[in-house]
């Protein structure tokens, strides 16, 4: 059952829209190669990491961001582990619209929000992958307060430090590319809903994040100084430095 909508926060934006979090949560996460019970790919959003599932630890750091009127986390229609082994934190509540792919998902959520959620069209939403669980909170809010001053859309992102090779069909080395300027995105994303959704509209299916459908429509968005922690768990070796990374926390907390 979805969590009750509570009273929304203070706006976090001076012009007075609200911000809302949307974390897509419907892949199989083959990639992860784990197995359930019966043998069958256990997504990694729900394999178990220091004790809980992946999404969890997502979930709790978002739960902690300031100001965030509603988590909305969008499930598989016929998802039935979330409910098993998730708790939903306070203002947040589980969708259970998503469709066969991210941008499918996304935008789903984003009619989600604005059908059950009270969410305008010029209310802001931060997409979040679900498998970046190792979040931190004060990334989320130096990204809102860049953003936001700036009035405008952007993601989180660190600049490239390896040298890139651009690889022919035999995998063999084509081209050394100049890593000047070049980013990797990652997530949250922060977007006014309404342009978010159109921009989905009109870039289709294939887009791999917002900020690809944002850009295709005419944004520019901004880049905003991320963290090399805030890594997407998607291969199986990803489990043990991330587990690694959390211990290291635990730690220091002590």
């Amino acid at each position: 059952m979805s969590a009750a909508v509570s009273p929304l926060p203070s706006p976090l934006s001076p012009s007075g829209a609200s911000c809302f979090a949307l974390l897509p949560c419907a892949g199989i996460g083959a990639r992860a190669g784990a197995l359930d019970a019966a043998g069958q790919a256990l997504p990694k959003q729900y394999q178990m990491l220091l004790g809980k599932a992946v999404v969890q630890h997502t979930l709790d750091a978002m739960a902690q961001v300031a100001g965030l009127a509603q988590i909305v986390v969008v499930l598989a229609a016929h998802d039935s582990l979330f409910s098993q082994l998730c708790q939903l934190p306070d203002r947040s509540r589980a969708a259970y619209c998503g469709g066969d792919t991210r941008a499918q998902s996304v935008a789903q959520g984003l009619a989600y929000l604005r059908e059950h959620c009270g969410a305008q069209a010029d209310d802001w939403v931060l997409v979040h992958d679900a498998a970046r669980c190792l979040l931190r909170p004060v990334w989320v809010e130096n990204l809102l307060q860049s953003c936001l001053a700036a009035d405008s859309g952007g993601l989180l992102a660190v600049p490239v430090a390896d040298t890139l090779k651009m690889a022919d069909s035999q995998q063999r080395v084509a081209q050394t590319v100049d890593r000047t300027g070049k980013w990797l995105a990652q997530t949250p994303q922060l977007f006014r809903i309404g342009q978010l959704q159109s921009a989905l509209v009109a870039a289709g299916g294939g887009v791999s994040d917002e900020a690809s459908a944002m850009e295709a429509a005419g944004h520019a968005p901004l880049l905003v100084a991320g963290h090399t922690h805030n890594f997407k768990v998607t291969y199986p070796e990803d489990f043990a430095l991330a587990a690694a990374v959390l211990r290291l926390r635990e730690e220091e907390e002590y």
